[in-house]
C-alpha cells in the first residue's frame, strides 16, 4: 500500500520560492499541516531570505523536517555578476536547462530599480532589441522571475532578519559592503535595495502570463516584498488578449512598448502590431487603467529613439495626436546600439527636438538616462545565454556574417 506522504517524498521537490501565499498554503496543508503555516513560510523566505529550514525555528522540529525532504528554496545561480561606473549591477543568472538570463539593478536616487527578465530569450523580434536577436527557448517558472528579485534583494542586504545574530551580522555585511562599493556608487545614491520592479527584461512578460502574475502578487505581497502597485510595472509590446485578461488578476502599472505613432511603422520595429495595432492596444491599455482603483494612474509609453527611422519631427507632432486621450507620460529612450543592428542613436539635438514638441503638447516626456551601457546592461542590450530553439540567432548571426 502506497501512503500520501510516500509519494510526496518520492516526487521531485517543490520549489517554494515561487509559490504565492494562496498556493503556499494549498501545498502545506497537503503535508497536514495547518494554513497559519504558510504565511510563516513566506515571511521566512521573502522577509528574511532564508532558505535553510532548519533556520526557520517558529515551525515545528517534524515539519522543518519534512520541508528539508520534500521542499527547497532555490533561486537561479549566479553565474556574473558586473558592476558599472554609474552604479548599475548586471548579474548573469543559470536557470534550468542551462541557458542564462540577465537581471539589472539601477540605483538612483531615492530608489532602486530592478529591471527582471520573464522569459529564456524572447519569442518577439522587435527590430531594435538584442534579446530578440537571441532567439526564445522557453518561459521561465515563477521561482525563476522571483528568484531575481530575492537574490538582488541578498546582494544588497536588503533582508531583515528576525534573529538577533542574524542581524549583527547583516550589520557587519554591510559596513564591509559599503566599503568596497564606495568608488562604484560615487555618481548615485545607493539605497541598498530593491523599492521598483520593472517586467521590462528579456521576454514578453504577458506571453508567461500565469508565471509572470505569480511573481508580481509575490512582489506586492505585504507577507512577500510589499511593493506598491505602483512601484511594480509590467511592460508589454501589445498581447491584447492577455492585457485584457491582466485586469482581473493584478493591478500593476503599466507600460505599453509603442516605438511609433502609426501601423505602417509600427510593424517594422514590433512584428506583433501586425496582429495587435496601435488602435487595438490603446483602446486595451484603456480598459485595463479604468478598471483599477487607482482613477489618477497613467500608462506609460516606451518610445525608444532610432536616428532617422521614427525621431522626426512630424512623428513627434504625430504621436502627440495619438495620445492626446491618452492619460500618459512617455518616456523616451534613445537607441542603444548593439552588433546585430545598423540602427542608430541620435544626436542629442534631434532628441530634444522630438522632446520638446511633445512638451509643448502638454505631455510629461523624459529622456530616459542610459545607464549601464558599459557592461551592455542598458535598455534593449539584454542577452543572457539563449539555447535557441527558434533558431533565429543562427540566422541573424549568418545574415550579418558573425556566426
Amino acid at each position: 500500500m502506497i501512503l500520501a506522504t510516500d509519494k510526496i517524498l518520492s516526487s521531485p521537490k517543490v520549489n517554494l520560492l515561487g509559490l504565492t501565499e494562496v498556493k503556499l498554503r494549498e501545498y502545506i496543508c497537503s503535508l497536514g499541516e495547518k494554513p497559519f503555516r504558510a504565511k510563516q513560510i513566506m515571511k521566512w523566505i521573502h522577509h528574511c531570505g532564508i532558505a535553510d529550514f532548519a533556520l526557520m525555528t517558529d515551525l515545528s522540529k517534524p515539519l522543518r523536517q519534512t520541508l528539508t525532504e520534500v521542499a527547497e528554496v532555490r533561486a537561479p545561480e549566479i553565474v556574473s555578476q558586473q558592476d558599472s561606473k554609474d552604479g548599475t549591477r548586471k548579474w548573469v543568472l543559470r536557470v534550468n536547462g542551462g541557458s542564462c538570463v540577465e537581471t539589472v539593478y539601477i540605483p538612483e536616487k531615492g530608489r532602486g530599480t530592478l529591471c527582471v527578465s520573464s522569459q529564456v530569450g524572447c519569442s518577439l523580434d522587435c527590430s531594435f532589441c538584442y534579446t530578440g536577436k537571441q532567439g526564445f527557448q522557453r518561459d521561465l517558472t515563477a521561482a525563476e522571475i522571483i528568484g531575481q528579485v530575492w537574490l538582488a534583494t541578498q546582494s544588497f542586504d536588503g533582508f531583515r532578519p528576525r534573529l538577533k545574530e542574524a542581524s549583527a551580522q547583516n550589520r557587519r555585511q554591510r559596513n564591509a559592503s559599503n566599503e568596497s562599493s564606495q568608488s562604484s556608487m560615487k555618481e548615485t545614491e545607493s539605497i541598498s535595495r530593491v523599492s521598483n520592479v520593472v517586467m521590462m527584461g528579456m521576454g514578453e512578460p504577458l506571453l508567461n502570463f500565469d508565471n509572470v502574475v505569480d511573481a508580481m502578487n509575490l512582489m506586492m505581497d505585504d507577507n512577500a516584498y510589499g511593493l506598491s502597485k505602483r512601484r511594480v510595472t509590467l511592460s508589454t509590446s501589445g498581447v491584447v488578449p492577455m492585457l485584457d485578461k491582466l485586469g482581473a488578476v493584478s493591478d500593476c502599472s503599466l507600460a505599453i512598448s509603442l516605438h511609433a505613432p502609426n501601423d505602417e511603422l509600427r510593424s517594422q520595429l514590433v512584428p506583433i502590431n501586425k496582429k495587435y495595432p496601435i488602435a487595438m492596444l490603446l483602446e486595451s491599455s484603456l480598459r485595463y487603467i479604468a478598471g483599477l482603483s487607482d482613477s489618477k494612474r497613467v500608462i506609460t509609453i516606451e518610445y525608444t529613439l532610432i536616428d532617422r527611422v521614427n525621431d522626426s519631427l512630424a512623428l513627434a507632432h504625430e504621436l502627440a495626436d495619438l495620445l492626446k486621450e491618452v492619460p500618459c507620460k512617455i518616456n523616451l529612450i534613445p537607441f542603444n546600439p548593439f552588433s546585430l543592428s545598423d540602427y542608430k542613436r541620435p544626436s542629442r539635438n534631434r532628441i530634444k527636438a522630438f522632446q520638446r514638441v511633445l512638451n509643448e503638447a502638454g505631455f510629461i516626456a523624459p529622456v530616459r538616462t542610459t545607464r549601464g551601457d558599459d557592461i551592455d546592461a542598458a535598455c534593449g542590450q539584454l542577452v543572457g545565454q539563449v539555447a535557441d530553439r527558434t533558431r533565429r540567432s543562427e540566422r541573424y548571426q549568418r545574415a550579418s556574417g558573425t556566426d
